[in-house]
């Protein structure tokens, strides 16, 4: 009897032994990510600004259902580009002179990261059926479009009081959760600080 409550004994310090091994290799993963939280949104050293404004990510992740597609019409994800830090923009088809101006202005401010550059992707979310410019392709080149419902996107981005989703360049962070939203015709030299900011305050994408 006596040996029965010993080796059961041993049974279960070997169990919590290996739990305990299990929490210090989960944590170990997973303290680069939780630093890059902890240093960005509770860390504020004094005199510190953000251009962009700044979105809780745990309310505003990518959504599962956002029923995007390639140009043509195969099924695709924007979560797909997780693990990279999304500069992302959504408009229409047609891309007015306002919506080229901010394709081009992303692929500008990636190029200004520098050796980071390679830790952004950027995104252009279709809303609607209408054919893109295939010179305007080429000369943001790199951006990857998706077609996705433009309802899908209204439900899932938050806008400025009065605002359009098509006047926000946003930033979704390597875990696939929104951050940021850049101001309507941005400054492009006050969002390239932003984005050295965060890169650089971040361990993760």
């Amino acid at each position: 009897m006596e040996q029965n409550k010993t080796t059961e004994a041993r049974t279960e310090a070997t169990q919590w032994s290996g739990r305990w091994k299990l929490l210090a290799v989960v944590f170990v993963c997973a303290a680069p990510m939780l630093f890059s939280y902890l240093t960005y949104y509770v860390i504020k050293p004094t005199g510190r600004t953000n251009y962009g404004t700044l979105i809780e990510p745990q309310k505003h992740p990518i959504p599962a259902a956002l029923g995007a597609t390639t140009l043509d019409g195969k099924p695709a994800a924007l979560d797909a580009y997780k693990g990279k830090w999304i500069m992302l923009q959504v408009g229409p088809g047609e891309c007015p002179q306002a919506c080229r101006d901010q394709l081009v202005a992303m692929r500008q401010l990636r190029l200004m990261q520098g050796k980071e550059m390679e830790r952004i992707e950027r995104v252009w979310l279709v809303t609607d059926a209408s054919p893109i410019d295939t010179m305007l392709m080429r000369v943001v080149d790199g951006t990857h479009m998706l077609r996705v419902p433009a309802a899908n996107v209204a439900a899932w981005l938050p806008l400025e009081p009065g605002g359009k989703v098509e006047d926000h360049t946003y930033l979704i962070d390597p875990m696939g959760h929104l951050m940021m939203r850049f101001p309507k015709q941005p400054d492009p030299s006050k969002v390239k600080k932003d984005m050295y900011k965060v890169l650089k305050a971040s361990a993760i994408g």
